[in-house]
């Protein structure tokens, strides 16, 4: 029996302990939630590689069009003109 009462009883020591460790949270939690705001800001954010895809697929886009216009505006010359002698 006595076990029991002894058991319902806690220590000063440890409801001390408890009191601290709720103080300790309340005050990371701020700083808990800027560090989940960064961490999620920094998976959503674009990187420097699919940036630079986008640039290459519009300059390969670019060249594509400019090959395609200077080859037949270059190949729309009459050969068959007579030059003037």
């Amino acid at each position: 029996m006595g076990r029991k009462d002894a058991s319902t009883i806690k220590l000063p020591v440890d409801q001390y302990r408890k009191q601290i460790g709720k103080q300790d949270y309340k005050k990371t939690k701020p700083i808990l939630r800027a560090t989940k705001l960064k961490a999620e800001a920094k998976k959503t954010a674009i990187g420097i590689k699919e940036v630079g895809l986008v640039l290459a697929a519009i300059l390969a886009l670019l060249l594509a069009f400019y090959a395609f216009f200077y080859l037949r505006l270059s190949t729309d010359v009459d050969p068959d003109l007579e030059r003037d002698e």
